[in-house]
């Protein structure tokens, strides 16, 4: 029985592909290994979103490189860097045995077969492909990604993810429902929908109206699923028929990650976001209406932005007060039509305006979370930590590996997956503190 590591990188989305690679071969027999050096098969499942996630995958393919010299190891690449720079890796990195690019997975043990007669194979075909495929989970047991469309139609100016991955396409309703019921009878019981754009779900299948609510219905009507969430909305395709359904499902956290990247109108319309700034307060209205939570992700530095529109910004984060906020120095990447702009920020600024905008968000965070203390919620636990001595889990209103955990206070035994009512006792920035409800 051979084995096989996998280093995955990246997103969410990324990781689901891991998994299926990763069900794909040890449906063939494969052994998964965590030690690289027990490993006979190697592969490194990259990110190429801005350059420091490049930097990140180039650094781990030539760290794995270097474990071929313990043996006749093969070392395979795959992912958005290899469908973005498929060419210049095979030539700059010899010790890359085969490549796929991330439409190329069906080929996955075509690659393999071509790497033992050492071709160097490298498929990086354009296109969104869904491949029913076993999974391995690298979450855990409980909790689950499930993807629904890929690609993307948006064409942000500073965004590669259309140049990588393709226009946007649907995965067909009935084989979501199919996987999230396999999840569920499997253990998992907390389900994430993700997408590059997931509120725009079902544009280009059917009748083409949005679909992420019916979605939503059906997933969240499966027995063991006690929990539904769903990630990365667009303001413009965000309805308020979504907004009432993610307030009437009780197993559907009240929890909208709406990137927004601007308030600014002029820095919007460069960069090609659809949805004016009205528009966009419109939707963080209806939102709070329906008591849902807001998660967000901010640029600061976008070619062109003055001190006067970066204040717009923090004026606009100071009045909406995210409960979640993430925001990055906005990074030029080759091929996008924001990197041939005039007016780049020096990156001296563009540091200075992120830690402004965190550090205002710091407090709002802060406010937020000692708004819950003395409130009640459910709570699933993720573990314990030993340093500190304390079990740990998130409420409905926590979303896995982006925001923060309730650390917890309990007198027993606690097992991850469990759910649990908790008191919230403290908080600080990102985390809460809790007790047991006996």
């Amino acid at each position: 029985m051979k084995k096989v590591g996998m280093i995955s990188l990246g997103c969410a989305k990324n990781r689901v592909d891991s998994e299926n690679l990763l069900g794909m071969l040890t449906a063939r027999g494969y052994e998964i290994v965590s030690d690289p050096a027990e490993a006979d098969v190697l592969f490194v499942n990259t990110c190429g979103f801005i350059e420091s996630a490049k930097e990140e995958s180039i650094d781990a393919i030539l760290e794995m490189a270097q474990y071929k010299k313990l043996g006749n190891k093969q070392l395979f690449v795959t992912g958005c860097l290899a469908q973005r720079y498929p060419e210049a890796l095979m030539s700059e990195i010899p010790e890359i045995d085969g490549m796929m690019g991330v439409a190329e997975y069906a080929r996955l043990f075509e690659m393999m077969e071509s790497a033992d007669r050492r071709e160097r194979p490298c498929y990086t075909a354009n296109g969104v492909r869904f491949l029913k495929t076993p999974r391995v989970l690298t979450t855990p047991g409980y909790s689950a990604y499930v993807k629904i469309s890929d690609g993307c139609d948006n064409r942000c100016t500073y965004c590669a993810i259309p140049l990588i991955r393709g226009g946007y396409s649907s995965r067909p309703f009935d084989d979501i429902v199919e996987e999230c019921e396999a999840l569920a009878e499997g253990g998992v019981t907390e389900i994430t929908l993700i997408a590059q754009d997931t509120s725009r779900y079902g544009c280009d299948i059917g009748d083409g109206h949005y679909l992420l609510p019916e979605l939503l219905e059906r997933v969240s009507a499966i027995e063991k699923v006690h929990w539904v969430r769903v990630l990365y909305c667009y303001p413009d395709s965000t309805e308020d028929r979504l907004l009432d359904t993610i307030q009437r499902l009780p197993k559907v956290a009240p929890y909208l990650d709406l990137p927004l990247q601007h308030i600014d109108n002029d820095l919007l319309r460069r960069m090609n976001r659809r949805g004016s700034a009205d528009w966009i307060k419109s939707r963080i209205a209806e939102c709070r209406k329906r008591g849902i939570i807001l998660r967000t992700t901010m640029i600061v530095g976008f070619p062109g932005e003055t001190d006067a529109q970066f204040q717009t910004l923090l004026d606009f984060v100071k009045e909406a007060r995210f409960e979640r906020l993430g925001a990055f120095t906005y990074s030029a990447e080759e091929g996008t039509a924001a990197a041939k702009m005039p007016d780049q920020i020096d990156d001296a600024v563009k540091n200075k305006r992120l830690d402004q905008l965190m550090m205002l968000q710091q407090a709002i965070s802060m406010e937020a979370n000692e708004a819950r203390v003395g409130t009640e919620c459910e709570v699933l636990v993720d573990g314990f930590d030993e340093e500190q001595g304390r079990f740990y889990g998130r409420s409905l209103l926590e979303a896995p590996e982006s925001d923060g955990c309730v650390w917890l206070e309990a007198d027993h035994e606690l097992t991850p997956g469990e759910y649990v009512r908790v008191r919230i006792t403290g908080a600080d920035a990102y985390d809460l503190e809790g007790t047991l409800i006996e």
